[in-house]
């Protein structure tokens, strides 16, 4: 059955014509982190997923989760579309650049670079503790959040998602969503790293090509985050991370 998330793929789609993406993820201290935001990725649509690392804990972490997705060791030569960086702290290989034409997430500690990421579409995910390491206090209400998610897409030249009760997906030049969908079963370690996945991957395989209509798949990206949540509180509590991970496959459906 269709999944009304993701772009339909026509007869002859082969693994490279519906989105590559390449994620950088995962540390020693946060292994797990590579392994979930690998598996968001898995879920979002695109039909071939690189995994870059640079420590062997989390690259064997991901190999043994996931076999059909190929492990790299070296930017040079990575020909994708989208890059998902940051969750799990991880170790960026020195000089890292991405090239300005792809898509980028940017998570966790990647966040703070992201004016030094050439990428035409770029993407940050802070929760509100993020957003105050990135020199932007915001409160905890929704008129708050709505003008601070404004105002660092604005000052950052980028596009956020500000996760919270209500997320709130803000575009560079003064474009706004609200969804309201998710619930506290989001509210565990490693939704986040999930979440980060999805939207490399769905960016990935929609390649949206307007403010606007990347603006539409990142509320694609979180509505399906969130009703994964849904149908893993169904059936688990408390729900986890890997719950909600296992559930995206059958969001829709």
């Amino acid at each position: 059955m269709a999944n009304k998330f993701l772009k339909s793929l026509p007869s002859n789609a082969h693994k490279y014509s519906h989105g590559t993406v390449c994620v950088v993820a995962g540390s020693r201290a946060y292994s797990g982190a590579a392994v979930l935001c690998v598996g968001g990725a898995r879920r979002g649509g695109a039909g071939y997923i690189n995994y870059l690392t640079l420590d062997r804990l989390p690259a064997f972490m991901v190999v043994r989760a996931y076999p059909d997705v190929v492990l790299r060791k070296k930017v040079a030569n990575i020909a994708v579309d989208a890059w998902v960086i940051g969750s799990g702290a991880p170790q960026l290989p020195k000089n890292f650049q991405i090239p300005a034409s792809d898509y980028a997430v940017l998570d966790s500690v990647a966040m703070s670079r992201v004016n030094d990421i050439n990428a035409q579409w770029k993407v940050i995910t802070p929760h509100l503790g993020e957003a105050r390491t990135l020199g932007f206090t915001i409160d905890s209400d929704l008129a708050s959040r709505k003008i601070g998610a404004l105002e660092i897409a604005k000052k950052l030249n980028t596009f956020v998602v500000l996760k919270g009760e209500e997320t709130v997906i803000a575009s560079p030049d003064g474009e706004l969503i609200v969804e309201d969908s998710g619930g506290p079963e989001l509210a565990t370690a490693g939704t986040g790293d999930i979440l980060a996945g999805l939207l490399g991957s769905m960016l990935a395989s929609w390649k949206p090509d307007s403010k606007s209509l990347v603006l539409e798949v990142l509320h694609k990206a979180v509505r399906m985050h969130a009703a994964g949540g849904k149908l893993a509180a169904k059936k688990y509590a408390p729900v986890t991370a890997t719950d909600v991970l296992e559930q995206l496959a059958k969001v829709d459906r």
